[in-house]
């Protein structure tokens, strides 16, 4: 009989929720809007049916599962599993994990949507065989996760790995957490729908909406706008920049990088990603070694980190 793990990925933009296999397998996977605005208890109450329909699918119920691993957007207080994500304002200080482990009656592991991103990476995506792996999402914010020889690494609160607050320009856009020029003020879907929208104001990026996401922003640069473009070449600049300060700080040999963002920019993101990596990371052992790719397994790779969180006994 297979055991399985029920996977929930909670981020500004989307719910996301899967059955994970103990082998990695993500199956019955089924995604709904974030309703960030709405309320707390509404929230939740989207989180506990997405997460019924797939057990449903599943023909599973709650005392089939070895527990519920949660990714959810940050900052929290962990292990604890109590939220504040920036980017979710009906959320702060709520208890998801002690919420939903009495919901469930199961054993339940809750922590930042992005270290999961990173340990789903290195269990079956691009991660593979990393010594020491940064895991970055870019979407509606800019998070990451360290994996350290197959070691997740939390820090003392278990906010490690958050570079979309390392500042990337000094006199740049305000950040949601409060700080101008952070890498996630700058390059993130939040950022770049604020920036945009300044852009309008200045009678520049006429042909996107009033209220232009950050999917409308990357593709414009697609389509040749060249103030698009310049968004979006600042944001890879932004992302650049952070991975150098990380690469120099943690001693990395591989980031993989996941979100929407990034996914849909592609190469408009990565090629300035890259020169700026190479200004900027010119001690030998982070210039050389390092290699940053895409991930290709988009929001499984969430998923299935989410199942590691609860699959892996770290001491």
């Amino acid at each position: 009989m297979t055991d399985w793990v029920l996977a929930l990925d909670i981020g500004g933009t989307k719910l996301a929720a899967a059955l994970v296999a103990t082998d990695g397998r993500v199956t019955h996977q089924q995604s709904v809007p974030t309703r960030g605005n709405s309320g707390a208890e509404t929230l939740f109450a989207d989180v506990l049916a997405l997460a019924e329909r797939v057990l449903a699918a599943g023909g599973l119920a709650h005392a089939d599962l070895l527990g519920v691993g949660v990714g959810c957007g940050g900052p929290m207080v962990y292990p604890e599993g109590r939220v504040s994500p920036l980017n979710i304002p009906a959320w702060r200080d709520f208890p998801l994990r002690d919420r939903l482990a009495a919901q469930v009656g199961r054993p339940t592991v809750v922590d930042n949507d992005a270290k999961a991103l990173a340990l789903g990476e290195h269990w079956i995506g691009a991660g593979q065989g990393a010594l020491g792996l940064l895991g970055m999402v870019v979407s509606t914010g800019v998070g990451g996760g360290i994996v350290d020889r197959g070691r997740l690494v939390h820090g003392a609160l278990g906010n490690a790995g958050h570079i979309g607050h390392v500042i990337a320009f000094r006199d740049g856009p305000i950040c949601g957490c409060g700080a101008h020029g952070c890498v996630e003020g700058v390059a993130s879907g939040t950022g770049l729908s604020n920036r945009a929208r300044l852009a309008q104001a200045d009678g520049l990026l006429a042909d996107l909406p009033a209220e232009p996401t950050g999917a409308d922003v990357v593709d414009a640069a697609k389509r040749g706008d060249p103030t698009a473009a310049r968004l979006v070449e600042e944001a890879g600049m932004a992302v650049g920049r952070g991975i150098a300060a990380a690469a120099v700080l943690i001693d990395l040999d591989r980031v993989v990088i996941g979100g929407s963002v990034a996914l849909g920019a592609g190469e408009l993101l990565m090629a300035p990603l890259r020169r700026e990596l190479a200004a900027d990371a010119r001690i030998e052992f982070a210039r050389d070694r390092i290699d940053v790719r895409l991930s290709d397994l988009g929001l499984t790779a969430g998923l299935a980190g989410a199942a590691a969180l609860l699959l892996r006994t770290e001491s």
